[in-house]
């Protein structure tokens, strides 16, 4: 059996947890990835352990280093608090109950002023592991260690065959490849994992499409 060393000793990292420290910083990294706005606060609301036992841990600190670019082995982790505050950026922490979700669960808003950018909801799943599983209400499943491409759609044909037909012209292969919808003919969403990095060009083509509403791309972590 092929066992990892990140799995046996967990991530380089400014603990005291691979779970509610390390991958907490990471969560909050891809969340701030899938935001791609400017945001002035952030609320978290906790959910299971990460509620209970995560203040302990420095979840709380971690989660906000990490929407604010800062890694889980940088030693500044420690003071978002005061970096957060000096930057201006408002933040809260509360708690909440998310419906069949891990016991180490995040829900992110980030804000413009009053108006709510997105909201992001993921998981600590582990060894400094994270798998992000709600973008704005949507069903995902953003593991951080592909390219992720993030589309917001119109549900109409012709959308996956344009992404799928650019990205084969640049020569990228799709790893996995995920679509939701909200309804039959209202919004959906398609979620690409690819082997291989998207520059702006390919990610500028990509959004011009009448049918799509805006793509991001989430670079592997």
């Amino acid at each position: 059996m092929n066992t990892s060393i990140f799995t046996v000793a967990g991530p380089v990292m400014i603990g005291p947890s691979s779970s509610h420290t390390a991958g907490a910083a990471k969560l909050g990294r891809v969340a701030r990835q899938i935001c791609d706005h400017k945001f002035d606060r952030v609320e978290f609301f906790l959910h299971g352990s990460f509620a209970l036992t995560g203040k302990g841990h420095g979840t709380d600190k971690a989660l906000l280093a990490g929407v604010m670019g800062i890694k889980e082995d940088d030693a500044r982790l420690p003071e978002s608090f005061e970096i957060a505050e000096k930057e201006g950026l408002g933040f809260s922490f509360g708690e909440i109950t998310l419906e069949n979700a891990h016991e180490n669960s995040v829900r992110i808003n980030f804000y413009d002023g009053d108006e709510l950018i997105v909201s992001v909801e993921g998981a600590s799943i582990g060894g400094g592991e994270i798998v992000i599983t709600k973008i704005d209400g949507y069903d995902v499943k953003i593991r951080g260690n592909l390219t992720t491409i993030f589309v917001r759609q119109n549900d109409k044909k012709g959308v996956i065959s344009h992404v799928a037909g650019l990205l084969n012209e640049y020569d990228i292969n799709i790893a996995t490849m995920n679509v939701s919808r909200s309804a039959k003919d209202a919004d959906a969403m398609c979620i690409v994992e690819v082997d291989g990095d998207i520059d702006e060009e390919l990610a500028a083509k990509l959004a011009d499409y009448k049918e799509i509403k805006f793509v991001k791309v989430i670079k592997h972590l």
